[in-house]
C-alpha cells in the first residue's frame, strides 16, 4: 500500500513537472508587452477586440514613405477599432536611429505619425522580439520580414491573420480588402 502511494506520488510529481516545462506558449498577439518609442510599459492586452497592422519601420529606407499611407489606415480605420503598431528595426542595413526619441521625432516631424510606436526591436532571426518569434512560429518562416515595412495583420481575436512583404504598400487593394474583413469579422 505504501509503496502503491509512493508510485503514485512520484508520477503525479513527473506529470507535473512534464506539463511545467512545455508551456502551451502564447496564443494571442495581445499576450505580449513591449514598451513604446518613448520606453513605457506597453501591454498589447489594451489592443483586444482591435485589428492591429503590426509593421516593422525604418527610417532611411526606400519603403519609409509607407508612413503616410500607414497613417492614412489609421485615421480612415482606428473609428472602426482598427491600429497600426510601427516597430523601429535596425535590421535591414542598419536603416534605422539607434536613439528613440530620434525615431519619434523624424515620424512625427516628417510623417506626422500619431499611431503606436514600440522601442526599437530586432524582428528577425533567434534574437527578434517575441511577437515576431511567435509570428515566425505561427505562419512561418517563409512569412517572416525579409525587409522593412514588413506588415502582420492581426485579428479581433488577437491571432495571426496575413503577412505582407514590403513591397505591398499599405494602401495595396490586397492589404486594405484583408483590413476590411478582418474589421467586419466580430469575434
Amino acid at each position: 500500500m505504501l509503496k502503491s502511494i509512493a508510485t503514485t506520488a512520484v508520477a503525479v510529481a513527473a506529470v507535473t513537472l512534464l506539463t511545467a516545462a512545455t508551456p502551451a506558449g502564447p496564443q494571442s498577439a495581445f499576450q505580449f508587452t513591449t514598451k513604446t518609442i518613448d520606453g513605457k510599459p506597453m501591454p498589447w492586452a489594451q489592443y483586444k477586440g482591435k485589428v492591429l497592422l503590426v509593421v516593422n519601420t525604418a527610417s532611411f529606407c526606400g519603403f519609409t514613405p509607407q508612413y503616410e499611407g500607414l497613417q492614412k489606415l489609421q485615421d480612415e480605420y482606428a473609428p472602426k477599432g482598427f491600429t497600426v503598431i510601427g516597430v523601429p528595426s535596425g535590421d535591414f542595413g542598419d536603416q534605422e536611429y539607434k536613439d528613440g526619441k530620434q525615431i519619434k521625432d523624424f515620424c512625427e516631424a516628417t510623417y506626422r505619425v500619431k499611431f503606436p510606436m514600440t522601442e526599437k526591436a530586432v524582428v528577425k532571426g533567434p534574437g527578434a522580439a517575441p511577437f515576431y518569434r511567435w509570428a515566425s512560429a505561427t505562419l512561418g518562416a517563409d512569412k517572416t520580414p525579409g525587409w522593412n515595412f514588413h506588415k502582420y495583420l492581426v485579428g479581433r481575436d488577437g491571432k495571426l491573420i496575413a503577412a505582407f512583404p514590403s513591397k505591398v504598400t499599405p494602401q495595396a487593394p490586397e492589404l486594405v480588402a484583408a483590413v476590411d474583413k478582418a474589421i467586419a469579422t466580430r469575434g
